[in-house]
């Protein structure tokens, strides 16, 4: 475990993760969802997994968990503790590649920081968040089309959050590089209805989806 200072607008704040050391020169940061932190089964599963095959991996909390709370703070705070993440990553291993990966809300705000400034050398989203579940007249999409990096959408069909699913793909449409991963029959936690799993097996069985996508575009770095 570590601890990573982010500069908030509020004063200095420290938030912790975890790292796993890989041999394949491509460091994946992890992001959790709005509803549970850095430890959740479902990310350390998915994490464990993409350790197995190569990759360093780096899990960390956002300041509201590290607080104790269970509402997202404002999105200013996420933004500045994932250019504060990627930094710490470069730090430890100044010649990896990096990419951001977040489940649900870690994978929206992954994608707010880069159309903010934030470098990565791609961004994973497991179960993107378009809208609220029954509210599609409210789509978060504005800022995906200026993200130049590649990213990759690995999305239940059955997930509420991109119902209707027109929508959403239109909205990946507009973005300049990516791609979607369809898992058959799941829901926003990919979790599919009559073949129950642990949350930690859901989360290591996406990562061979997200590795071969990685390695197709690091092909200089996976060599």
């Amino acid at each position: 475990m570590s601890d990573v200072e982010v500069a908030l607008p509020t004063g200095n704040f420290t938030v912790s993760a975890d790292w796993s050391h890989g041999n394949n020169g491509i460091t994946v940061i992890v992001a959790h969802g709005a509803g549970a932190g850095k430890d959740h089964p479902f990310l350390v599963g998915f994490a464990d997994a993409l350790d197995g095959l190569g990759f360093s991996t780096l899990r960390f909390n956002f300041p509201y968990v590290e607080q104790g709370r269970r509402m997202p703070g404002p999105a200013s705070h996420a933004i500045a503790t994932w250019n504060a993440v990627a930094a710490h990553a470069r730090e430890v291993d100044p010649e990896a590649a990096v990419w951001a990966a977040g489940k649900s809300y870690g994978g929206r705000m992954a994608s707010m920081a880069a159309a903010d400034g934030l470098t990565v050398d791609g961004l994973v989203y497991l179960g993107y968040p378009l809208h609220a579940p029954g509210k599609p007249e409210k789509p978060k999409m504005a800022h995906l089309p200026v993200i130049a990096a590649p990213q990759l959408f690995v999305e239940g069909a059955n997930d509420p959050f991109i119902q209707p699913i027109s929508q959403f793909e239109q909205a990946v449409a507009t973005c300049q590089r990516a791609e979607v991963a369809w898992i058959d029959d799941a829901n926003h936690t990919f979790e599919v209805k009559g073949h129950k799993r642990p949350a930690d097996t859901i989360g290591a069985s996406l990562a061979p989806i997200v590795s071969d996508f990685i390695l197709r575009m690091s092909p200089r770095r996976a060599a």
